[in-house]
């Protein structure tokens, strides 16, 4: 028989406070900083093995087919069935294993059927970037029109009138990023009394951004009975507090664990010399096809850029410094070819989808084995192979060595110089042309705008990890 999606009114109409001591599933800490996720008191329900399963409204299923979708990745199987009969969830998976729609199915056909009052969105999905929001828009968009849902996204970096302005034309889906909810929040332009489903999409980032206390009081300003769903690639014990404090008597699913968020790909960690790192990076941004690189921090993703501009090589810059009109531009010039080298700072670690990717290259090695995970991630998307390479210099053996091993991950190891035959069998590697070129277009951050997301002036001072996003 298939499953029936319970609506947000007949649902418990009420549960305790978040302080409330059965409200907390007890967690355990494990040694690798992540928590052994809640057992909730109830059995979850069995999984689906299609989509036919489920009673969703058909202009769902229909969707499903238009576009290609013909079976349920493991965590929407294992999800769906309980996000459509109300239940809270806590869901892990590897990124691209298909987290948005397990989530996004059953917030829809839940939500179907309802009308928003103006400023008073049904169902919130928080995201911790401005790219993360847009790939949730434009993944969920399709479904949301087949049952006349209106979704609306606001994020940093936009015009702030221009989404007050949806807001107060009605939406019954808002995607938005915890700072610019709260400022809008704060001008009275929305009110999430209403709000019956509330999605955390890559929480374990949201605390690492410094935005765990202004997503504490978005959710405080929810219904205590609503539906919460909690999902990302890792589940690290910075959100312990958000899962005790929130979720009640959870259905808790793990595709598989952390480390495994990149067993699909190869794993190279490439030791090179201090004084060949900048030659071995422009030789294997050369190769014949598209690289997404990262570094550290903004001006060093821009040095970059000029550097292989000057040796023939079409780059772009992707940073929490650039204006989201400017980000949206960059990564459309990588998506067509017109930029064939993305050099990010962890602003694109998360969020981002780019079709047929298959090298990510950590020019800079990432601050720890979550930063790994989620940087790798941008390849090997639904299968697919890829290839994640990381330049490592002799005074940074030891801590990568660390990261890897936390990751639970062996990489192959190999020293290499430019011009190399391992180096050009592992990336493409090849000597650039020297013929400098000129940036497909210059882009200079508009001073006016603050960084990624920034808190208004009340909040700065737990913001201030936001700015190298």
């Amino acid at each position: 028989m298939p499953r029936t999606a319970q609506s947000p009114d007949r649902r418990r109409s009420s549960r305790p406070r978040a302080g409330a001591a059965h409200r907390r599933p007890a967690t355990r800490q494990r040694p690798d900083g992540e928590f052994a996720p809640p057992q909730g008191s109830t059995p979850a329900l069995p999984p689906i093995a299609s989509f036919s399963e489920l009673a969703m409204p058909a202009g769902l299923l229909t969707t499903l087919e238009r576009q290609g979708v013909t079976a349920p990745f493991p965590i929407q199987a294992a999800t769906l069935p309980n996000t459509l009969a109300g239940r809270d969830v806590l869901g892990r998976g590897r990124t691209g294993s298909g987290k948005t729609l397990a989530f996004g199915l059953g917030l829809l056909a839940r939500t179907a059927g309802r009308r928003a009052e103006p400023r008073r969105p049904l169902a919130l999905v928080l995201v911790p970037t401005r790219e993360l929001a847009q790939q949730v828009t434009d993944a969920l968009t399709p479904y949301a029109d087949a049952v006349n849902l209106r979704a609306t996204t606001v994020v940093g970096g936009m015009s702030l009138g221009r989404q007050a302005n949806a807001l107060r034309r009605g939406a019954e889906v808002l995607i938005a990023t915890p700072g610019r909810l709260a400022d809008l929040i704060d001008r009275g332009d929305c009110m999430l009394d209403r709000v019956a489903i509330t999605v955390l999409d890559e929480a374990d980032q949201m605390t690492d951004m410094g935005f765990l206390p202004q997503v504490t009081q978005l959710l405080d300003l929810t219904p205590p009975g609503g539906q919460r769903m909690l999902f990302s690639a890792t589940l690290d014990r910075n959100i312990d507090q958000l899962v005790r404090r929130f979720l009640s008597d959870p259905v808790t699913h793990s595709v598989d664990p952390s480390a495994g968020a990149v067993t699909a790909m190869e794993h190279h960690v490439l030791h090179v010399s201090d004084t060949d790192k900048q030659e071995t990076t422009a030789h294997i941004a050369a190769r014949d096809g598209r690289v997404l690189m990262f570094v550290g921090m903004k001006h060093a993703a821009d040095r970059l850029v000029r550097k292989l501009a000057s040796r023939g090589v079409r780059a772009g810059a992707l940073h929490g410094g650039k204006s989201q009109s400017q980000r949206n531009r960059t990564l459309e010039n990588f998506r067509t070819g017109d930029v064939t080298v993305l050099v990010a700072t962890n602003v694109a670690a998360r969020g981002i989808h780019i079709d047929d990717l298959d090298l990510v290259v950590n020019v800079d090695p990432p601050a720890d084995h979550k930063d790994y995970l989620h940087r790798g991630g941008r390849t090997a998307r639904a299968g697919q192979a890829g290839t994640v390479v990381t330049l490592v210099t002799p005074s940074q053996r030891r801590e990568m060595a660390g990261l890897m091993d936390k990751a639970g991950i062996t990489p192959n190891a190999a020293s290499v110089r430019p011009g190399d035959g391992e180096l050009a069998r592992i990336t493409g590697a090849r000597a650039p042309s020297d013929q400098p070129i000129a940036p497909v277009r210059r882009e200079t951050p508009n001073a006016r705008r603050g960084p990624q997301n920034a808190p208004s002036k009340r909040r700065s001072r737990r913001g201030s990890s936001t700015r190298n996003s």
